[in-house]
C-alpha cells in the first residue's frame, strides 16, 4: 500500500531566527516570511465517502492504524502586476511587507467534496496561511502546509481571502502529497483585498461537473458564487468587484460636457440594441437618461487583464493611441487640411508625421508603439512613421483597379456583405413618399451592355452570375441627417457585379441616391466603366463613396454589431447563470477573455460621442443609429454561422454532395473557401466536447444552469428581440452544438476575418477611405463646380477623400487593431487545463489542433494555386486571415480565440 511523504519544514528554529533577522536588514531582497503551518478548524471525526472524479483514500495510506491525518503542501502562484501589490509603495505597501513577514499573506481554506456522514452536512474546512517562499517561472511563489484528517475525502474547492491591502492575481493553487496525487486549481483570477470585502473567493478544483452531478458539499458553494456574481442590481460598481449584470448603451454620449454630444440611449423600442454590462454610474445632469462619463470605465475584475506584466497587450496599446496619440495629431494638422497630391499620401510612409505631445510622451509612445512612433534624435521629438501595408508594397497602384475593387469583396476586409442578385428590376423596399421612387436607376439595358452581350439580364440571375452591394435602403434613411454634418456626406448605394469564367468578379454599375429633401426631388445616378475621361473620374469618385459606405458598414456592422456588440451579453449570462464548475462554461471561458474590456475601450474611445468613428466615418454622430437600424433589421441569431450566413446572402446552397455540406454560388471564395474548414473543425470540437458531458440527450433539458444561460442571453442580453420566432431552441446535444459553434465561430474566425486585415487593407487609405466629404460632381452642380472638375478632376477625388486629420487616426488606429500581442492565445494552440485533464476531452482537443494545422497547411496550398485568382496572381496579397496561426505584429494571419481587440 502506497504511504504518504510528510512534508517537512525547510527551515530549523535557527534558520526561521536568521531568516527574520534578514528581512528586517534587505527588505524584499530576503524571504520576508516565515512558515506557518496550518491545523485543523474542526475537533469531531469524519468517515470517509467517496465521489468525484479521482477518489482520494486518505485513511487507506495512512500509515499506521494510529495515524489520523497527513501533510499536505499547497503552492499558491501569483502574477506580479504593473500596479499591484508587488509595485505599491506608501504604508499600505508597508503593512503588506508584514503581512508576508508574518506569513499572512493569504489565509487558504481547504473545502471537502463530502458531506459529513453522521450528520449530513459540510465538513469544517482546514485553514492555512500561506507565506512567500520566492519566485519561480510564472510569478510570485506562496505555500502552506495542511494537516489533512485522512477521512477528510477528496479535496473540492479552496476558499482564499487576502490579506493584504491590494488586489493579486492568482494563477493557480497547486496541492501535493494527497494519495491520488496533485490537484490543481485553476484560478487566473483577481482576489480582492479583505478589506475592500470581507467575502472570500472560492476557486473549485479543475473537475468539471454538470449541476445535478455536483458533489454535495459543493452544490451550496456553486450556488452562491453565482449569486455574488450576479449582484443585486443596484449601486455604482466598485473596481475590484466581479458582478455581472445588463444595461443599455446610455454612455455613449457625454451631455454634461456639451449638449452637442448628446447621443440617444441605445437599447429599447425607438433603438433595438443588443446589452452591455451594468456599471451603475450615476445619471448626467443635462440628460437624466445618460450615465455620467468617468475616469475609469467598470468591467468586472476578470475581465480586465491589462494590469498584467505585458505592456504590449494590446488593449493598452490601443487606449494609449486613442488617449495620446490621436489628440498629439490634432495638435499638428488642422481639422479640414485635405491632401493636395497623391505624393503628400505617400509622405505618410516616407517621412511620417512630426508629434506635438508632452516630451516625456514621446519615449513612452516609442516605447509602446515602436512600430509607429520613432523618435528624432536631431529634433528632439517624435514622429508618427507608417510602415508601408502589404498591399501597396506589392502593387502601388492596386487601390486604383477595378479588378482589386471587385475582389476585395470576397478576399477582402468585408467579405461579409456580397449578396447573389436574386430579383429583377433592383427595387427599394422604403416608403416612396418619404424616400422618393423605389424603381433603381439601373436598368436591364445597361446591364446587358456592360455584359457585351454574352447573355440576357435574366440568364445572368438565373446562371448566378450577377452579385451586389447593397447599402442602398440601410443608408438612404440616414441621408438627409448626415448632410447636416459639416464635412461629409452620404448617399443611399447599390455596387453591381458580374461572375466572370475565371471566377473573378467585374464591377458593372453603381448607383447613388439621394431622397427628396431642402425642396429638391429625388435624385440617382448611375455610374459605370467607361473609356472616356469625364465617365472615368466620375466612376473613380462613385467607388470612393461606395468603399466609404463599405468602410463604414464594416466597421459598425460587420465588426463591431456582429462581433463585439453581440457577444457582451453571451459573456455576462455565461458568468451569471454557468458556474466555472460547469463543462460548458469551461469550453466557452477562452472566447470570452478581453472582450467585456475591450467592448468598454470602444464606449469610451471609438464609438462615443466624438470618438474615431464618429469623426472619421462617413455617418459622423448618426453611426451608433445606423448601427441600431442594422440590428433592427439584419440581424438574427440563427443566420450567425458560417453555412447559414453564407445561405442567407445567397452565396451556397445546401448539397449534401458537396464539401461541407454546400455548394458556393462563387467557387473562388477565399473567406467561405478557408471559413467552411475552420467551421467545420470547431463543430467537430464542440460536438465531441458536448456529447462526451452530455451522453444522455435529457440530460441538455433537465440542466437548470444551461437553461437559464440560454433564456437569459435571449431575454435580458438581447431583450429587443426576445419574442422573435428564429431563436434556436435548446432540448438536445445538437441544439446546443450548433448555439455554441456559432458563438466560437463569431468570437474566433468571423472577427478574425474582419479585424487583423485592417491595416493592410485600410492603411492606404485610397483602398478604403472611411469618409466621403463632398459629393458628386454630377449632382445639382453649379457652372464653377463643374468647370473645376473638368480642369482638375485628381482634385475632386482628393477633396472626397478623408481629411489628412481623419486618415492619420484612422491609420494609427488600423495599425493597433491588425496587431498581434505577443501574448496572443490562438483558437486550438494550447490546451485548458480543465481540457487537460480529462482524456477524452484532451484526445478531442488534439485531433482539433492537428485538424487547424491541415487547414495552415490547404490555405498555403491554395494561395500558391494560380487557379484561384482571388487569393493568387500578381501583386495580390495571399489569403491568409483565417490561417489559425501567427507570430506577435501586423501579420495579416492568426486566429485568437477571442475578441481581445
Amino acid at each position: 500500500m502506497l504511504k504518504p511523504g510528510i512534508q517537512q519544514s525547510q527551515y530549523s528554529s535557527k534558520t526561521c531566527l536568521f531568516l527574520l533577522h534578514k528581512s528586517f536588514i534587505h527588505g524584499n531582497n530576503g524571504i520576508a516570511s516565515l512558515p506557518i503551518w496550518s491545523k485543523p478548524s474542526f475537533i469531531k471525526k469524519h468517515k470517509n465517502i467517496h465521489t468525484g472524479f479521482i477518489p482520494c483514500n486518505i485513511k487507506a495510506v495512512a500509515s499506521t492504524a494510529t495515524e489520523k491525518s497527513i501533510k499536505v503542501k499547497a503552492v499558491v502562484t501569483v502574477k506580479p502586476t504593473v500596479r499591484g501589490f508587488l509595485s505599491n509603495l506608501g504604508i499600505q505597501r508597508g503593512l503588506d511587507d508584514i503581512k508576508d513577514l508574518l506569513g499572512k499573506t493569504l489565509l487558504l481554506e481547504l473545502v471537502s467534496a463530502e458531506l459529513d456522514p453522521e450528520t449530513g452536512l459540510e465538513k469544517d474546512t482546514i485553514e492555512g496561511y500561506a507565506h512567500k517562499v520566492g519566485r519561480g517561472d510564472n510569478g510570485v511563489k506562496y505555500e502552506t502546509i495542511f494537516e489533512v484528517p485522512i477521512d477528510f475525502g477528496e479535496v473540492g474547492a479552496v476558499l482564499v481571502e487576502n490579506e493584504h491591502h491590494r488586489e493579486m492575481f492568482l494563477e493557480d493553487i497547486v496541492i501535493d502529497g494527497l494519495p491520488c496525487g496533485p490537484v490543481s486549481v485553476t484560478c487566473r483570477s483577481w482576489v480582492h483585498s479583505k478589506f475592500d470585502s470581507p467575502v472570500k473567493r472560492v476557486f473549485f478544483t479543475n473537475k468539471p461537473y454538470l449541476p445535478s452531478q455536483t458533489p454535495s458539499a459543493l452544490r451550496r458553494l456553486r450556488e452562491e458564487e453565482l449569486r455574488n456574481l450576479r449582484g443585486n442590481g443596484e449601486g455604482e460598481r466598485k473596481h475590484f468587484e466581479r458582478i455581472y449584470d445588463y444595461d443599455v448603451y446610455n454612455d455613449i454620449g457625454d451631455p454634461d460636457k456639451s449638449l452637442e454630444l448628446q447621443r440617444p440611449v441605445f437599447g429599447g423600442e425607438e433603438y433595438p440594441y443588443p446589452r452591455r454590462c451594468r456599471t451603475g454610474r450615476p445619471r448626467c445632469e443635462a440628460d437624466e437618461l445618460s450615465e455620467k462619463k468617468s475616469s475609469r470605465f467598470y468591467v468586472p475584475r476578470d475581465e480586465c487583464f491589462s494590469e498584467i506584466k505585458q505592456l504590449t497587450f494590446s488593449a493598452k496599446t490601443l487606449y494609449s493611441v486613442l488617449k495620446v496619440l490621436v489628440p498629439s495629431l490634432g495638435k499638428t494638422i488642422d481639422e479640414g487640411l485635405g491632401f493636395p497630391y497623391f505624393t503628400a499620401i505617400d509622405s505618410l510612409f516616407t517621412q511620417g508625421v512630426d508629434l506635438v505631445s508632452e516630451e516625456n510622451q514621446h519615449g513612452f509612445l516609442e516605447a509602446i508603439m515602436p512600430r509607429l512612433v520613432k523618435s528624432i534624435t536631431d529634433k528632439g521629438g517624435a514622429v508618427l512613421h507608417f510602415e508601408t501595408p502589404d498591399t501597396m508594397s506589392r502593387d502601388k497602384f492596386f487601390w486604383f483597379r477595378d479588378e482589386e475593387f471587385a475582389r476585395q469583396t470576397l478576399a477582402g476586409l468585408n467579405p461579409c456583405s456580397i449578396q447573389l442578385v436574386t430579383e429583377w428590376p433592383l427595387k427599394s423596399e422604403l416608403d416612396p413618399e418619404i424616400y422618393g421612387p423605389p424603381e433603381s436607376a439601373i436598368t436591364t439595358e445597361m446591364i446587358e451592355e456592360e455584359i457585351g452581350g454574352i447573355m440576357s439580364v435574366d440568364q445572368a440571375i438565373k446562371q448566378k452570375k450577377l452579385f451586389i452591394l447593397d447599402y442602398h435602403d440601410l443608408l438612404l434613411q440616414f441621408v438627409s441627417k448626415v448632410r447636416q454634418i459639416e464635412g461629409t456626406t452620404l448617399y443611399g448605394s447599390r455596387a453591381l457585379f458580374f461572375l466572370n469564367k475565371d471566377g473573378t468578379l467585374r464591377p458593372l454599375a453603381i448607383e447613388l441616391t439621394r431622397p427628396p429633401m431642402d425642396g429638391k426631388p429625388q435624385w440617382k445616378q448611375v455610374f459605370r466603366p467607361s473609356w472616356n475621361s469625364t465617365d472615368v473620374w466620375l466612376w473613380r469618385i462613385a467607388k470612393a463613396h461606395v468603399l466609404a459606405h463599405d468602410s463604414g458598414y464594416h466597421q459598425l456592422v460587420s465588426h463591431w454589431l456582429r462581433t463585439h456588440c453581440v457577444t457582451e451579453p453571451y459573456v455576462i449570462a455565461t458568468n451569471r447563470q454557468l458556474s466555472v464548475m460547469h463543462p460548458i462554461y469551461a469550453l466557452l471561458h477562452p472566447h470570452f477573455r478581453y472582450t467585456v474590456e475591450i467592448n468598454a475601450l470602444a464606449r469610451e474611445a471609438l464609438i462615443n460621442a466624438g470618438g474615431i468613428i464618429e469623426s472619421a466615418f462617413t455617418p459622423g454622430k448618426y453611426s451608433m443609429e445606423i448601427c441600431s437600424a442594422a440590428y433592427a433589421l439584419q440581424w438574427r441569431f440563427d443566420q450567425q454561422s458560417l453555412p447559414a450566413d453564407l445561405i442567407t446572402r445567397g452565396m451556397a446552397v445546401e448539397d449534401p454532395t458537396a464539401p461541407h455540406g454546400l455548394k458556393l454560388a462563387i467557387e473562388d471564395y477565399p473567406f467561405a473557401n478557408d471559413g467552411l474548414i475552420l467551421w467545420d473543425a470547431i463543430k467537430t470540437w464542440v460536438t465531441d466536447y458536448v456529447n462526451h458531458y452530455y451522453p444522455d440527450p435529457s440530460l441538455v433539458e433537465s440542466d437548470q444552469e444551461l437553461q437559464a444561460w440560454w433564456t437569459e442571453i435571449r431575454t435580458l442580453g438581447h431583450a429587443d428581440k426576445k419574442d422573435e420566432p428564429w431563436w434556436p431552441v435548446l432540448k438536445t446535444p445538437k441544439d446546443l452544438i450548433n448555439i455554441l459553434t456559432t458563438m466560437v465561430w463569431v468570437t474566433s474566425g468571423h472577427h478574425a476575418a474582419v479585424n487583423f486585415g485592417q491595416y493592410a487593407y485600410g492603411g492606404y487609405f485610397p483602398n478604403r477611405p472611411t469618409i466621403a466629404r463632398t459629393n458628386m460632381p454630377t449632382e445639382d452642380p453649379s457652372d464653377k463646380e463643374w468647370e473645376s472638375f473638368l480642369k482638375k478632376p485628381e482634385r475632386a477625388l482628393l477633396q472626397c477623400f478623408p481629411s489628412q486629420l481623419q486618415a492619420t487616426r484612422i491609420m494609427a488606429v488600423l495599425d493597433i487593431l491588425s496587431n498581434h500581442s505577443p501574448d496572443e492565445e490562438y483558437l486550438g494552440e494550447k490546451i485548458e487545463p480543465s481540457w487537460a485533464e480529462d482524456p477524452v476531452i484532451k484526445a478531442a482537443f488534439e485531433k482539433f489542433h492537428e485538424s487547424l494545422k491541415e487547414l495552415e497547411r490547404i490555405i498555403d496550398e491554395r494561395n500558391s494555386n494560380s487557379r484561384f485568382k482571388n487569393r493568387n496572381g500578381a501583386g495580390i496579397v495571399p489569403y491568409e486571415l483565417l490561417k489559425p496561426f501567427s507570430q506577435p505584429g501586423v501579420t495579416g494571419k492568426g486566429v485568437p480565440y477571442s475578441i481581445s481587440i
